[in-house]
């Protein structure tokens, strides 16, 4: 099953571990991607266990097992209590999401996600979507550019930038990765691998709306675990690590705010947190998977 090059599986057995799998359970794998965490737990389930894997990549499907226990659902986690219901389950036993963009996404040109290659402008993760990266930076309004880039890529001079594209596409077509960068050199502060990386993060972000579906996947899972059913997220990036990090303290995404502003409780979690502080690779996974760097693990237990 399975390309092991497709997507080196990132924190495998801290995750699997983590999640405290019952051999005749039902779990969920949110993002299939390469099937490494997926394979993991089939291979602790008995033959009554059962696997729901969801990815909306297209090319997830081709490294799908042969095993009945599994049930490949081809769409966002942000639907995960429809397909469920679909599927006749209402609880399941765990939750496993691992938020990064594959290795294969990073690496197919076409796909247009990494900035180290020539291709479009695109990003989608699901091709069957409209919105891509090149109708953002030709279509946008200047100030809504800006604040895309300063929330999802943190970009430096985000204000800078917007202004530069909103005045460069009238000239120039940034419909590939190379037009885009090129046009867009003189505004980059410090290194340009690091810059472009951020800008292409934001683009990302905003084209598969990952932070909604993030917080739709999370409001879910409530009610979706079993009582000692444990959910397993793994993030790459502090946006994403901070909404998942709030919900499971405090069943909501605000900051700080302990009770509402009429004085009433604040609100409580049905989750309890397992993992005080976010699991992180060893030195070890860093060197074999450099990719994984960045990688931050949450646990949490619905109580």
């Amino acid at each position: 099953m399975g390309d092991p090059a497709y997507h080196i599986p990132v924190l495998l057995e801290e995750t699997i571990s983590g999640l405290n799998i019952r051999p005749e359970g039902t779990y969920v794998d949110c993002t299939f991607g390469g099937g490494g965490h997926s394979r993991a737990i089939l291979s602790r389930l008995t033959e009554k266990g059962r696997l729901f894997a969801f990815d909306q990549d297209a090319d997830a499907r081709k490294n799908l097992p042969e095993d009945a226990r599994l049930i490949f659902i081809p769409h966002n986690f942000r639907h995960l209590q429809r397909f469920l219901r679909l599927h006749q389950t209402n609880e399941v036993d765990g939750i496993l999401a691992d938020l990064g963009v594959s290795s294969h996404q990073f690496d197919e040109a076409e796909r247009g996600f990494s900035t180290r290659f020539e291709g479009a402008l695109d990003m989608r993760m699901d091709k069957r979507q409209e919105l891509t990266a090149f109708t953002i930076v030709d279509t946008y309004a200047e100030a809504r550019l800006h604040k895309l880039f300063e929330q999802y890529g943190e970009v430096t001079n985000s204000k800078t930038l917007a202004k530069a594209i909103v005045e460069v596409r009238k000239q120039t077509s940034l419909k590939t990765i190379q037009n885009f960068k090129s046009a867009l050199h003189g505004v980059v502060k410090g290194n340009p691998n690091k810059y472009f990386a951020q800008v292409f993060q934001a683009l990302r972000i905003e084209v598969n709306d990952e932070l909604g579906a993030l917080k739709e996947m999370l409001e879910q899972i409530p009610s979706v675990l079993e009582t000692k059913g444990r959910v397993a997220i793994i993030s790459f990036h502090s946006l994403e690590d901070r909404l998942i990090k709030n919900f499971y303290k405090k069943g909501s995404f605000e900051e700080d705010d302990e009770t509402d502003p009429f004085g009433q409780k604040p609100l409580t979690s049905l989750l309890k947190v397992i993992t005080k502080k976010p699991i992180v690779p060893t030195e070890k996974e860093m060197k074999l998977n450099p990719r994984s760097r960045s990688a931050k693990l949450r646990i949490a237990e619905k109580v």
